[in-house]
């Protein structure tokens, strides 16, 4: 079969298909007790797009902006940032889709990291994972960066597929 994707917004702008869907609204995103290191260095801890949530690297930094010294309670920590972050925004970790983990030492550090995530998320289905091994991290041993798809956020796509004489396949179908 043969099939032909394209996306509808249905913010109630007036939007058709054919509209720059990249022109939403961007917005910050602030949990309720956020630390101190978004305002010393000029950044969001999120951006919400129509629905999608784009948070920056979380880290186990405590509320005056300074690391956790234990590596365990560091891991702790930034899972517990980045569910304020998710709930800032109206979510929770049940709306990630996309994960990311920076480490300084991935050795040490995977383990903790893979044991925060079960806890975050103990049923499937899972967020994809992509694991790096990094040298520098300002101070802190690991980072947590996440896209997550949050609805009623702000805006919702939705994907309409529909029968196409194009030549376009989709993978999987015969």
């Amino acid at each position: 079969m043969l099939f032909r994707v394209s996306f509808l917004d249905l913010r109630g702008s007036g939007a058709t298909e054919g509209d720059d869907l990249m022109s939403t609204t961007r917005k910050a995103i602030f949990p309720a007790k956020p630390h101190a290191l978004y305002r010393e260095h000029g950044y969001s801890p999120a951006i919400a797009s129509g629905d999608l949530l784009f948070v920056s690297g979380m880290v186990g930094a405590r509320e005056d902006g300074t690391a956790e010294p234990d590596l365990k309670a560091q891991v702790e920590l930034a899972f517990e940032n980045l569910e304020g972050v998710l709930a800032g925004a109206g979510g929770s970790f049940d709306d990630v889709v996309d994960l990311t983990f920076y480490m300084i030492d991935p050795e040490a550090s995977v383990g903790l990291l893979l044991e925060g995530m079960k806890k975050a998320f103990p049923r499937e289905p899972m967020p994809n994972v992509t694991a790096v091994g990094v040298n520098w991290l300002a101070g802190f041993q690991v980072e947590i960066k996440v896209i997550a798809r949050v609805a009623g956020m702000g805006g919702s796509w939705t994907a309409k597929t529909q029968r196409s004489s194009r030549e376009d396949i989709v993978p999987g179908d015969q």
